[in-house]
């Protein structure tokens, strides 16, 4: 878990501005620290340099881009995360062992033959399916108490019962249990996604107020909690996936989603977050009811 509150910050500004020319100089201006203190702390915390961290997420997510806009250039889509298009091309090879047009003609392929997949062989749902499951929607703001993860998606349920049992406290009938999985472990090493769990919780409770003012890392005055990280989801216009089913086949409807209703619809999707919001969880069966939110323009 990625408990430093400083390091957490650093994080979210970083994915606040992949778009930009981003310098160590800069996060640690804005984080308030000197560059060699963050850069040690980040290391730590994070297994990976700032560098490091910011080149693999620009590449990424860069690639990510490939695959579910697939009507728009590689030239656009690289253009935007800062590269030239020559320059793109080297760094997009050197990451992925193959070209930007190799990578985007063979994705598809890729996803549904991922070990995650285990839905019918080579068999996504159908662009007419999604349409019958998905909705454009514009969701709220929500004020979110969170711990952030790095490695394997299917820890998750681990990671779930670790920080219900955490934050137990802060369920009351109105909470919203969100999940915001960053990566897409089709592009991205499984073991290396970052994820987050999360609840809504009011942001005017006193209990966050007087956690918030103790030093990160530091547990609360009563001893049982450690200090929590807050932040807010950012709402808007999103593509809705309403899945209804078990665990083991979401990562095929995510990829139905992404390579069967993003792919033909044409929806150019921005830098905001995509979460899913549980709706509804059978603790026996495992059933579940999940909204996937993809942010869309």
């Amino acid at each position: 878990m990625i408990e430093n509150q400083i390091i957490n910050k650093a994080i979210d500004f970083i994915f606040s501005h992949i778009d930009e020319q981003l310098s160590v100089d800069s996060i640690a201006g804005f984080c308030g620290y000197s560059k060699f203190y963050l850069s040690r702390l980040f290391k730590a915390e994070t297994g990976e340099s700032i560098y490091g961290f910011i080149k693999r997420t620009k590449i990424e997510q860069s690639a990510w881009r490939l695959k579910v806009e697939q009507g728009r250039s590689i030239t656009e889509i690289s253009g935007e995360y800062g590269y030239s298009a020559s320059n793109y091309a080297t760094l997009f090879r050197d990451y992925f062992e193959k070209t930007p047009a190799e990578f985007r003609r063979k994705i598809v392929e890729e996803s549904v033959a991922h070990p995650f997949y285990h839905g019918v062989e080579n068999k996504l749902e159908s662009f007419e399916e999604c349409c019958e499951k998905i909705s454009v929607e514009y969701l709220p703001d929500y004020f979110v108490l969170y711990e952030r993860r790095k490695g394997n998606y299917h820890n998750l349920e681990d990671d779930w019962c670790e920080f219900m049992e955490h934050y137990k406290d802060f369920v009351t009938p109105k909470t919203i249990f969100i999940e915001r999985t960053i990566n897409d472990p089709a592009i991205t090493n499984p073991d290396e996604c970052l994820y987050e769990v999360c609840m809504t919780v009011d942001k005017n409770d006193k209990r966050l107020e007087v956690q918030k003012t103790a030093a990160a890392g530091i547990t609360s005055k009563a001893g049982t909690l450690t200090v929590p990280n807050t932040m807010i989801l950012e709402g808007g216009k999103f593509a809705v996936y309403h899945y209804k089913g078990y665990p083991q086949m979401i990562y095929g409807a995510i990829q139905s989603f992404f390579c069967s209703w993003l792919t033909q619809t044409g929806n150019k999707v921005d830098n905001r977050s995509g979460f899913d919001i549980y709706r509804k969880m059978d603790d026996e069966t495992l059933y579940m009811e999940l909204d996937i939110c993809i942010p869309i323009v």
